[in-house]
């Protein structure tokens, strides 16, 4: 339930003395009373901002904090406030890779109650979360954070150039069919291959999608079993090596990020492109009709296309990205009860309804989605393809140290033109255990 923000009146802001983070410390109480800060990635910040008043009572306010706009920048700056035993972060926006690892350092509260046991039958699949957002939030069987809102990725396409290409987009298409259809009929293929998380996100979903694993067994820490340099991983790093040395590769392949993406689907000259990318992708095209980089007319955007990622291997099920937002509670706020009311609140079905209409942010509950599909805003079968993704997808490993796993696979994978499978999994497999074991550094 929405609560009002009757009684309140304008509050200070107190400047903290801990030197790490002096500059950014805020206090926890105003004028009137506490007041919580809730620290959001840049993504559906409005929304954020409508719901940190909506969830604000008589006795505490809530009060938006934006982090910087990668997914690495915000777990530093996360990182630091709460190893610094910061009270004053009282809810945050965490990637989902980030719930582990801020569990095991213990700066997040436990989820206890409803929630919790919400969070448990949805693993099971019989509860209201999707299944994939519930076993984001959990770590050594306990609950740690609350979904907010489920990502995932599907392959958006021109139907004109799969139709071109004598491509069936009614069932299951390779990456190699893709690069093929894009390479021998002028179009392109869309990926996110800079040197930051999303590369990261692409290469785990491949070998995924090949039966494989970067780690395994990684509640053993650093102890983990590295899998990198397997036969998925060499298929990763083929179809890699096939997209940079192909006519469908896109000249900014070894900087491309999910906006650079965008604006290859309706060019000024080409056929457009294959791309894969999150759910923003609609709300993106739909509201930027007519406007540059967005489909020139109606009649474009209706030739937008969408499908299930792509398969690594033909004949094998793939393993769509899982990604999204879970709300977590600082293990240091000094208002922990309020905290937990304010992280259901924001958390609500209302609020995850709006940032899907709004925000193009999927929601994380059955419920919400069931609420999307009513109003209409959305195709039927692309809302079904999103929720399939989410509960069928390959989530990235679930490790303590999966920041220091990322950024090995970053240095070994990058760039993209340099990915050889004779040599490019053994040595990556090699430095991420020396990364792990302590014999190298970042």
């Amino acid at each position: 339930m929405v609560r009002g923000t009757s009684g309140r009146s304008k509050r200070f802001v107190a400047v903290g003395a801990t030197a790490v983070i002096a500059a950014g410390l805020l206090s926890a109480c105003g004028a009137d009373g506490p007041v919580l800060n809730w620290y959001v990635n840049p993504d559906g910040v409005d929304t954020f901002k409508k719901y940190a008043e909506q969830c604000s009572t008589d006795e505490y306010d809530i009060e938006v904090q934006d982090l910087p706009n990668g997914a690495t920048d915000q777990r530093t700056q996360l990182a630091r406030r709460l190893a610094a035993e910061d009270s004053s972060t009282d809810l945050m926006n965490l990637d989902p890779v980030f719930v582990a690892e801020f569990a095991n350092a213990g700066w997040l509260q436990e989820i206890e109650g409803d929630i919790a046991d919400e969070v448990n039958t949805s693993i099971e699949g019989s509860g209201d979360y999707l299944a994939g957002a519930a076993e984001t939030v959990t770590w050594e069987d306990k609950v740690y954070a609350i979904p907010l809102w489920a990502n995932t990725q599907v392959l958006w396409y021109r139907k004109s150039l799969a139709e071109a290409a004598g491509l069936d987009m009614s069932g299951p298409v390779t990456w190699d069919q893709v690069i093929d259809a894009a390479a021998d009929n002028e179009g392109t293929v869309g990926v996110q291959a800079n040197k930051y998380e999303a590369y990261v996100v692409w290469i785990n979903a491949m070998i995924m999608g090949a039966g494989g694993d970067i780690v395994s067994d990684t509640e053993a820490g650093k102890d983990a079993s590295v899998d990198i340099d397997s036969d998925a991983g060499r298929t990763a790093a083929e179809i890699i090596e096939k997209l940079a040395g192909s006519d469908a590769a896109q000249p900014d392949l070894t900087v491309s990020n999910e906006g650079t993406s965008l604006g290859q689907m309706y060019p000024t000259d080409g056929a457009g492109q294959f791309m894969v990318n999150w759910t923003f992708v609609y709300k993106n095209y739909e509201g930027g009709i007519g406007q540059p980089g967005g489909p020139p007319d109606e009649a474009a955007f209706e030739d937008l296309g969408w499908a299930r990622y792509p398969q690594s291997v033909e004949g094998e099920e793939s393993k769509p990205p899982i990604g999204g937002i879970d709300i977590g509670i600082g293990a240091y706020t000094e208002h922990p009860d309020w905290a937990a009311e304010a992280a259901e609140c924001i958390t609500s079905q209302e609020a995850q309804v709006e940032l899907a209409l709004t925000d193009g942010l999927m929601p994380s509950t059955n419920s919400a989605y069931d609420e999307v599909a009513a109003s209409g805003d959305y195709p039927e079968d692309l809302l079904e393809l999103y929720r399939t993704s989410v509960d069928e997808g390959g989530p990235r490993p679930k490790s303590a140290f999966y920041a220091m796993i990322s950024s090995a696979v970053q240095a070994s994978w990058h760039p993209p033109t340099s990915v050889d499978p004779d040599s490019t999994p053994e040595e990556s497999a090699q430095y991420l255990k020396d990364v792990l074991e302590g014999k190298a550094l970042l």
